[in-house]
């Protein structure tokens, strides 16, 4: 089947993963360190907390923001089911927002239609690695006394004004799942500016433990546990692939930039009634995930169609509020969230991918729509 990703992998990650093998140290340490340092600086950001995944990252930054039982935080429907959860692990009320028809993001408006007396935080999702309005979102947050968190699992590498989007991000959330643009199999971070918050995190991921392992390493250093908390901590194997990977994100990113204008010239030919996914003038994407809409409710028809032809496209983003999960969930209308989750389409998008894969892609999303190519 052609992949609607592949991890770009080579010699340089199976030398780092082995020269960690033979230093005898696989827990957290000196490897995770670097690439904490290597995100902080792609993020804008003073410091990273690596953690095992986006989900453990959002869950250490809401309880870092004094978000619990009986505060309410406003979250899109429109995201993957990790939003929503991040805030039912604090103990906290997820309230859905709808999105914009044009982009698959909160905005200023929909979040106002959906603040109460209740909101503590809003948990703004840079949806695909597309930006919400993050300037509007603060001011409305600061004017209102509630907290911005920004799960930027898919973001990381787009700019915004020639700035990476989460940049001086009170807390930001990222993702190293095989389907981002990098990854080292699974992995989170959580980026701040304040020092005293990330030094909370680095406890709040190990126990709640005052001194670091790699600190207690060959020293008489009794440790502490400050407060009770959790194991979210990184491998060192993870953190030397991740730190690769760092190294080669402007490469990555450059790649996924060239295959997405391949769609957009040879759909804009071909199939100009499918609506490509178009961030402002101002926005460089990181080409996340490849997402388009499919008119006239004929998305899941298409989507099997490729995938028994062995093109592996996907839904493009769900709905949290349609899922069993959290149906139950009370709401007002999300009708921009409804209809993204019922039309849109992720399609294969990987470094190195030949103008003959897209051509076929294609041509299949043509058949598929009963048109000719």
């Amino acid at each position: 089947m052609l992949p609607i990703i592949q991890p770009v992998f080579g010699p340089e990650e199976e030398a780092a993963v082995l020269a960690v093998l033979r230093s005898g140290w696989v827990a957290q340490g000196p490897h995770v360190a670097e690439f904490e340092r290597k995100v902080a600086a792609r993020a804008g950001a003073k410091y990273a907390v690596a953690v095992t995944s986006a989900t453990t990252g959002l869950h250490l930054a809401f309880v870092a923001a004094g978000i619990g039982p009986g505060d309410e935080v406003i979250v899109p429907s429109l995201s993957f089911i990790a939003s929503t959860n991040a805030v039912w692990m604090v103990g906290a009320t997820p309230v859905f927002a709808d999105v914009s028809s044009e982009l698959p993001v909160m905005t200023p408006e929909t979040v106002r239609a959906a603040w109460t007396p209740k909101t503590r935080a809003v948990l703004a999702v840079h949806q695909l690695g597309v930006p919400c309005d993050r300037s509007a979102l603060r001011q409305l947050c600061f004017e209102r006394g509630a907290r911005l968190i920004e799960d930027a699992a898919c973001a990381l590498g787009t700019l915004v004004d020639g700035k990476p989007v989460t940049e001086a991000a009170d807390l930001a959330v990222f993702s190293f799942h095989p389907r981002k643009v990098l990854t080292m199999g699974e992995g989170g971070a959580v980026t701040t500016d304040d020092a005293d918050v990330a030094e909370r995190l680095k406890r709040l991921r190990n126990h709640g433990m005052t001194v670091a392992a790699d600190a207690r390493h060959g020293n008489a250093v009794r440790e502490g546990f400050a407060e009770p908390a959790w194991n979210y901590r990184l491998t060192d194997i993870q953190g030397a692939i991740g730190s690769v990977q760092m190294d080669r994100l402007d490469a990555i990113l450059a790649d996924r930039q060239r295959v997405w204008q391949g769609y957009v010239t040879r759909l804009g030919a071909a199939l100009p009634q499918i609506r490509l996914m178009t961030p402002p003038d101002n926005v460089q994407w990181n080409v996340q995930t490849g997402c388009v809409r499919i008119p006239g409710g004929k998305r899941d028809a298409v989507l099997k169609t490729l995938n028994e032809q062995g093109i592996g496209a996907r839904r493009g983003i769900l709905a949290a509020h349609m899922e069993p999960a959290w149906e139950h969930l009370p709401r007002g209308p999300l009708p921009h969230s409804e209809a993204w989750a019922h039309d849109s389409l992720a399609l294969p998008v990987f470094h190195g991918m030949t103008g003959a894969q897209q051509d076929e892609v294609v041509t299949a999303l043509a058949a598929a729509l009963g048109q000719t190519r």
